[in-house]
């Protein structure tokens, strides 16, 4: 019996030393302890992928995960000083709106690891920025687009006429003249990034015009081209399997590679301010293709053997998409 305690008080103390040695360390908690900050709900494509991501990071018992959906930008800076003060390690999320309030956060604890969505460069020591660079997959799924039009009409709903956006609605549509010159296309954007009814009445505008395939760059586009007996491409999430008639192909992003890395950096004490963005791209595996599921056997086999070609051309890096941030316009007279 004595010879027990002595053993457990022996594990205590070393216990003990190994948390002072180690900052941030405590007996009971040895995980990283990870944020998410979404203005959003979970369910929207962008936010969700975030913290799929670290969801999946967390079910492998990396870290310990707390999220919150829904932060008004009025009550980002606030929720983000909480989480900080709570002893949270890596804090995730999003400064698009709220550049300067996020960035003044990271000066004032500079020993949390911030991973925030930006168009914004880095913030030394701790401030890193990230996007979905996911142009490359929209490209592809602009070229699948091309012939599949009978109307040679293409709609594109997105958000609003940021950098992130901007570049995948010019890559898709790039990718869509490279099958199809004659596709004129009508662009809008509803000023919001989750307004489903928005969106929908947005693309109901245009397939009234003609439009007989639609890029769903926002949630609700799916749902008018459903409705209407139309085609959809989707984004960043693959909604084939709700729309398995609608959804021809989906640029899909996989935030792992980005998450993966700040956590790995954090927990070894090495984490600086860098741009993540290329992790996003397809040779980090942050985007794909997704598969044609129902539409496979709907496409024309030269067009996906086309489409194949081109995406290992962009893995080895013998094919660049252009990176286009302007405001894409509509073509269609």
């Amino acid at each position: 019996m004595l010879k027990t305690m002595q053993t457990r008080r022996r594990a205590v103390v070393m216990a003990a030393a190994l948390a002072a040695l180690v900052p941030g360390l405590s007996l009971a908690q040895a995980k990283l302890k990870v944020a998410g900050i979404y203005t959003v709900p979970f369910e929207q494509q962008w936010a969700g992928r975030l913290h799929a991501a670290l969801k999946a990071a967390e079910a492998r018992g990396d870290i310990e995960y707390k999220a919150s959906e829904n932060v008004s930008n009025a009550d980002y800076e606030r929720v983000m000083r909480e989480y900080a003060t709570g002893g949270s390690q890596l804090i995730v999320g999003e400064a698009f709106a709220v550049e300067a309030a996020a960035r003044k956060v990271a000066k004032d604890f500079p020993k949390t690891s911030f991973l925030m969505g930006s168009s914004g460069k880095p913030q030394a020591p701790n401030f890193s920025v990230f996007d979905n660079y996911i142009q490359e997959p929209a490209y592809l799924s602009g070229m699948v687009a091309g012939v599949m039009t009978k109307s040679n009409k293409i709609g594109l709903v997105g958000g609003f006429p940021i950098p992130e956006v901007n570049r995948l609605m010019n890559a898709f549509m790039a990718g869509v003249k490279e099958t199809n010159p004659k596709v004129e296309f009508s662009v809008s954007f509803i000023n919001s990034w989750f307004d489903p009814p928005k969106a929908k009445e947005a693309a109901f505008a245009m397939i009234e015009k003609g439009a007989d395939v639609m890029y769903a760059e926002r949630f609700g586009v799916s749902d008018a081209a459903k409705e209407k007996g139309k085609l959809a491409i989707g984004n960043v999430i693959n909604t084939q399997s709700q729309y398995p008639e609608t959804v021809i192909a989906s640029a899909l992003w996989h935030f792992e590679p980005s998450a993966d890395r700040a956590i790995k950096l954090a927990k070894e004490g090495k984490f600086a301010a860098e741009d993540y963005g290329i992790y996003s791209m397809m040779k980090h595996k942050g985007s794909s293709l997704a598969p044609m599921g129902t539409f496979e056997k709907k496409i024309p086999a030269d067009v996906l053997a086309k489409v194949k070609a081109k995406e290992k051309a962009i893995v080895t890096g013998s094919f660049t998409v252009v990176v286009d941030d302007t405001q894409p316009k509509s073509t269609a007279k």
